[in-house]
């Protein structure tokens, strides 16, 4: 079959034509590679271009040189990749066809070839191992496509084999079944019992891919269903997750979701009883200081906070913040969308905390003493400001002193 649709045809900028035109000229084929063409056959407009070659990595490096094309990003010549800048404009990403001679489940050892279905033979599933000439001809060694009008998720051959090459592909395929397929729990039994056989390999990944494709996801389609299905096959321990998940209250969270969708680590922790748990799986999958945090303080403060003036326990949680109040403000609202409270959220996002009235120097000329006993008095005084409804003035605040160093037992400095 010929492509020949506005997504196809708005890939050819005047440097995509050069580069062409530049393979031709030469007598190299070059055809565009795996996701895009995928993207391409559903009407997406991809967002990045994979390129596949019959050239050498050093043919290609000498037709480059000869037509004076600066090359970028040497670190990808060792796997086959160059990546020519046409008209000091655009980069692109041009790989030799090639086959694995050896894989320890990470990494592989590969060999060059001209063979372009031994190349797609290598790929992980059907939908990803199609080329597009840039004449739109489909080259599809695997029946990708007829496998994508489905929605279905099918690896190429044989799936264990496939796994063993790289055991994240384990994730990348629940990934694609988040993105690709219509229903929740249409996997291939023979699919499943293949992950299921290889799910220790995923110990040997990096804590940094796992987390990678896990984001991904936890924010995609089916994020509840495609988790319970992971965690059935024994993939939870192998990422970091403890080995009694907490489903009960990950599928109360995952049901009640509305319209907006959670945060991967909102809806991660639902699966964790406790800090400690959230901790371990940090360890393992080396998230970022504010994904960290997140999940810390989602754990700290799901539980009902029982107050008169239902708002007054999350608006002190960001007058009280120690970090960035716009990033508390953020978590405050997963812990409330964890909760699956949306009039107190609604209510939450109207309110934007006033400025504090005093400052510490006010308070040290009042003879108040730095460190931790200021921590404990600003606190304190911000409480109080908090349940007069923020109209609390300094001058209020101050008559108010004397009460509250007394109530800390702290004497103020003369």
């Amino acid at each position: 079959m010929k492509l020949d649709t506005p997504e196809f045809k708005a890939l050819f900028s005047p440097e995509l034509t050069t580069l062409s035109s530049l393979f031709k000229e030469y007598g190299y084929e070059l055809r565009i590679a795996g996701g895009a063409v995928r993207d391409l056959l559903m009407k997406i407009q991809p967002k990045d271009l994979d390129f596949a070659t019959t050239a050498t990595p050093d043919q290609m490096k000498e037709m480059f040189n000869a037509e004076s094309i600066r090359m970028i990003n040497t670190k990808g010549e060792k796997h086959g990749t160059i990546t020519p800048r046409i008209n000091d404009k655009e980069n692109f990403e041009v790989t030799t066809l090639r086959i694995d001679v050896r894989t320890d489940g990470r990494h592989a050892d590969v060999e060059f070839t001209t063979d372009w279905k031994l190349d797609a033979n290598r790929r992980d599933l059907t939908i990803n191992s199609m080329f597009l000439g840039l004449d739109g001809t489909v080259y599809d060694y695997f029946g990708g496509y007829q496998d994508l009008l489905q929605r279905k998720l099918i690896f190429v051959g044989d799936a264990s084999t496939r796994i063993q090459e790289d055991y994240l592909r384990i994730l990348r395929y629940f990934r694609f079944y988040g993105r690709i397929a219509e229903h929740a729990n249409c996997h291939e039994e023979r699919t499943l019992q293949a992950i299921k056989e290889n799910v220790d390999g995923l110990s040997g990944i990096s804590g940094e891919r796992i987390w990678s494709e896990l984001e991904r996801i936890l924010r995609g389609n089916f994020a509840g269903d495609i988790m319970k299905i992971m965690l059935s096959l024994g993939i939870g321990p192998h990422i970091g997750l403890p080995v009694e998940p907490n489903l009960i209250e990950f599928d109360r969270v995952w049901n009640q979701q509305h319209v907006d969708r959670l945060h991967p680590i909102t809806l991660l922790v639902a699966l964790l009883r406790n800090q400690e748990e959230m901790m371990k799986f940090h360890a393992r999958v080396k998230l970022s200081a504010y994904q960290r945090d997140l999940g810390l303080f989602v754990i700290e403060h799901r539980q009902e906070k029982l107050s008169v003036n239902s708002l007054l326990p999350y608006q002190l949680l960001v007058v009280n913040s120690k970090g960035k109040v716009s990033d508390t403000r953020e978590w405050v609202i997963e812990v409330l969308k964890y909760r699956g409270d949306i009039s107190l959220r609604n209510e939450f996002e109207l309110w934007n905390m006033p400025k504090f009235p005093l400052s510490g120097n006010i308070l040290k000329e009042r003879g108040v003493q730095g460190g931790k006993i200021m921590g404990s008095v600003i606190q304190k005084l911000k409480q109080t400001w908090a349940e007069s409804n923020f109209t609390l003035s300094s001058e209020d605040l101050l008559k108010m002193l004397p009460d509250i160093l007394s109530e800390l037992d702290v004497k103020p400095k003369r």
